[in-house]
């Protein structure tokens, strides 16, 4: 049965779990990349695969520029192949056992990481295994999820993999400090080997979990749809269900479109249907996520904190994570409530400001010498973060799995998520040799590109919450419809989102319809004879009306 319901769409409690299970490559993601910040401070670490002054002793053992560049982001290229993979994996195996098969993958770089003794090579290389699995993953997870959750629900659940990615960041941040003061490599080796718990709980918990509907419904399987969507709703499995009637058809017809047109990847970049404009919009979200600067802190930010003249930067590193992790809760409730672009944009504006006050302070006086100056710049990080997880942060991976075609979901996510890991290299390489050159003044960087990422979301970003993901590739396809007006956008038949939410209630109790916004049934039995959503045949299913079957179809 059942767990709740959600303006009248039943929402069943295996909806909660894939989301909480699958988010588990989230956390694998997050915890790889908390680790390494503070990996590189630890003295036998140092000792194995830095240059020392003098042999032995851990205060005289410093990475070059190039050495700690390649450590941090040999990951990230790692990510980048593994994000292009996980298309026609997630395509060839489904969803779920593409997860199992990135895992495993992760597993083989984690062995070859803490079998390393001298060689900082084999780590490094062995970070750039483990990122194949990570990115692969980081495609397949909020595709997986966006697929499989209610409609109404979706923002919510996909913001998980988010959430559980700052989860792990504080996780490996605390771990850290437990093991820093471990003689020998039991100190860093313990901290990776963890490592290995997370993609074996990810592995067992997805198999049990539904596969994805509109994955299943490309290979034909509708009886196997019919049953995902009863398992994630809560519902009972049964033919005459109009629920799952009304959905399963929507599924079928827009599936049997997207058959009628062949996709490969240069369909990614086709005009048509505005299907480049989409490849293009996630690729560039994806950029502005990695610009806002908040890797800057994850990767190197003990180091950071280091130099702003700390005794102690690991305790400074988990007060950011617990930042990081606490507010991403609100980032789930803002995503639920505000929608997209109203929290991108504001974002974007929240974290310029504290960028602005973290490089001025730093630019204007020596954190070092000045203890004052040093907590500002701490309090400016944390207010960005602050903003950050609850907005770019979860927002960007929400809008990767609903803004694309089924056709094009798997490679377009795929080029998306590519572009952030791209980004990411950048970042993680470049930014030991950005800072020894312009210090604090790099915030400014940041600063500017958050701005410039609310600007693209005002100009380019369609509102997609509340919407089936059928309704949102409708939505871009309409040529009267702006990214500035999407939010009152609706599909055929409706006269607002709300409105189509009072007649998915109406539906659910199996009532006539009666149009909140001042749309009669009549007009929207009319509306559903002209002009069908997404191919959907007119007609009756057990006793309801086109109109309540479309109700279901364009919510959940």
């Amino acid at each position: 049965m059942a767990l709740f319901y959600m303006h009248g769409v039943p929402i069943g409690y295996v909806a909660i779990l894939l989301a909480l299970v699958a988010s588990m490559g989230g956390f694998i993601f997050g915890y790889d990349t908390g680790q390494i910040s503070d990996i590189l401070l630890m003295n036998d670490f140092k000792l194995r695969f830095a240059t020392c002054g003098i042999p032995g002793d851990p205060e005289t053992c410093h990475f070059s520029t190039t050495r700690s560049g390649l450590i941090v982001s040999l990951l990230s290229i790692g990510t980048l192949v593994g994000a292009l993979c996980g298309a026609p994996i997630a395509d060839f195996l489904g969803r779920r056992y593409a997860m199992v098969s990135e895992c495993v993958i992760f597993i083989v770089g984690v062995i070859i990481q803490i079998s390393s003794t001298t060689s900082w090579v084999q780590f490094a290389m062995g970070r750039w295994v483990s990122g194949l699995g990570v990115g692969a993953l980081s495609a397949a997870v909020p595709m997986y999820q966006a697929e499989t959750a209610p409609a109404r629900l979706r923002g919510t659940l996909t913001a998980t993999y988010q959430l559980f990615i700052t989860f792990g960041i504080l996780v490996a941040y605390c771990i850290s400090i437990g093991t820093r003061h471990m003689s020998g490599a039991g100190s860093w080796r313990t901290v990776v080997g963890i490592g290995l718990i997370w993609p074996f709980i990810l592995m067992t918990g997805i198999v049990f979990m539904p596969e994805s509907p509109r994955w299943l419904a490309m290979r034909g399987r509708f009886d196997q749809v019919r049953h995902s969507l009863a398992r994630s709703h809560g519902i009972k499995n049964e033919d005459t269900d109009p629920f799952l009637h009304a959905k399963l058809e929507e599924i079928r017809s827009n599936v049997e479109h997207e058959r009628s047109v062949r996709a490969g990847w240069v369909t990614c970049f086709r005009p048509a249907n505005k299907t480049l404009y989409r490849t293009l919009l996630g690729m560039t979200l994806q950029m502005f996520q990695q610009l806002t600067g908040a890797n800057y802190f994850f990767y190197y930010g003990a180091t950071i904190f280091q130099s702003v003249g700390l005794s102690d930067s690991y305790v400074t590193q988990i007060i950011l994570g617990a930042v990081n992790f606490g507010c991403t809760f609100g980032g789930l409730y803002v995503m639920q409530r505000f929608g997209r672009r109203i929290p991108l944009m504001v974002g974007g504006v929240w974290q310029s400001c504290w960028l602005f006050v973290f490089a001025a302070a730093g630019t204007a006086k020596d954190p070092t010498t000045n203890p004052g100056i040093g907590k500002l710049m701490i309090v400016s990080a944390c207010m960005f973060i602050l903003g950050y997880a609850m907005t770019w942060a979860p927002g960007v991976w929400i809008l990767i799995g609903e803004t694309f075609p089924t056709r094009t979901r798997a490679k377009q996510a795929a080029l998306s998520t590519a572009s952030n890991w791209l980004w990411n290299f950048l970042l993680a390489f470049f930014t030991p040799f950005i800072t020894s050159a312009i210090e604090f003044r790099y915030g400014f960087v940041f600063a500017a590109c958050n701005l410039a990422g609310a600007v693209i979301v005002f100009f380019f970003l369609y509102e997609s919450s509340d919407l089936s993901l059928e309704s949102v590739d409708l939505m871009y396809n309409d040529p009267a419809c702006k990214p500035w007006t999407s939010r009152k956008w609706a599909p055929p038949g409706y006269s607002s989102r709300y409105d189509l939410v009072q007649q998915t209630k109406a539906a659910e109790a199996n009532k006539p319809l009666a149009s909140a916004g001042g749309v009669d049934e009549n007009h929207i039995e009319k509306a559903d004879s002209n002009t069908p959503l997404n191919g959907s045949t007119p007609g009756t299913a057990s006793g309801m009306s086109s109109s309540a079957e479309k109700a279901f179809g364009s919510v959940v």
